[in-house]
């Protein structure tokens, strides 16, 4: 047992087993990601540096970093092996299904199975559980009765208060319908509906579709590293997870912050 350890110790010191280790760790533990748009403000902000959980939502399949090249080119799947799936208020970091060399960040709000709908902005969700179960659950939630079924009106912004909308957003003809109105759909089997916190400000499910549980890679884990746009750096959000950052101390700072630098801007990202 010790020549086989002292084996794997000589092997770790050498750069073949540097190169080895490192690689193991980006494939199948944790990732760096950057968050490069406000989609996900407040509750993850520009210039966020993390490490993504790789292995939350069992196993994807391995890419070389920064060439986004499968270790596998001759196959053109995604995972690896299945584990967990994403839960109702996850926020998931998935491949894009437009384009699986491209990441993006959001929150998960509907689970195969699920309904939803959105009305004057607001997110109307009807549980696969069935309405007994939506009364038993959500007694301090607005219900609303449509098409003969439950809803609950925003799910998640009280126990996720990083969600929010822009009151400049109105509906006045020059902005894209979905973030005012979306039609009743229902999430297919291993899929799920991908939103932003920054509702008004979110390139997501609303207008490309659910997601394919294969190309979801995992789940932010904590911040490394967190610049803002005048290249200060966040000391207060370094080694904190999502979780922590949805704390009032942390949360206010970065309302501010998004209120300070989105004054003028009024894109989707």
């Amino acid at each position: 047992m010790k020549k086989v350890i002292h084996k794997a110790y000589k092997f770790s010191n050498t750069w073949t087993g540097t190169i080895f280790i490192v690689l193991f760790v980006i494939f199948f533990i944790a990732q760096a990601f950057r968050i490069p748009s406000g989609s996900m403000k407040d509750s993850l902000l520009i210039g966020d540096h993390l490490f993504a959980k790789k292995f939350a939502y069992g196993i994807s399949m391995p890419h070389i970093p920064f060439l986004e090249m499968s270790i596998m080119p001759w196959s053109d799947k995604l995972r690896l092996m299945d584990g967990d799936t994403p839960e109702r208020g996850d926020i998931v970091i998935f491949r894009y299904p437009n384009n699986p060399k491209q990441h993006f960040v959001k929150r998960c709000v509907a689970l195969p199975g699920d309904e939803l709908f959105v009305n004057e902005k607001n997110l109307y969700l009807h549980h696969k559980e069935g309405d007994e179960w939506i009364k038993k659950n959500f007694k301090d939630f607005e219900v609303i009765i449509f098409a003969g079924k439950l809803w609950v009106k925003n799910p998640y912004m009280k126990e996720h208060p990083g969600i929010h909308h822009d009151d400049k957003i109105i509906n006045n003809g020059n902005y894209p319908m979905p973030l005012f109105y979306m039609n009743p759909t229902k999430v297919d089997e291993d899929r799920y509906f991908m939103m932003g916190d920054n509702r008004d400000h979110s390139n997501d499910s609303r207008f490309w579709g659910t997601v394919p549980y294969d190309n979801v890679e995992g789940t932010p884990w904590f911040i490394y590293f967190s610049v803002d746009d005048n290249w200060e750096i966040r000391w207060d959000r370094v080694g904190k997870t999502p979780t922590d950052l949805e704390e009032s101390p942390y949360l206010d700072k970065a309302r501010e912050e998004r209120i300070r630098t989105d004054k003028d801007y009024h894109g989707i990202s």
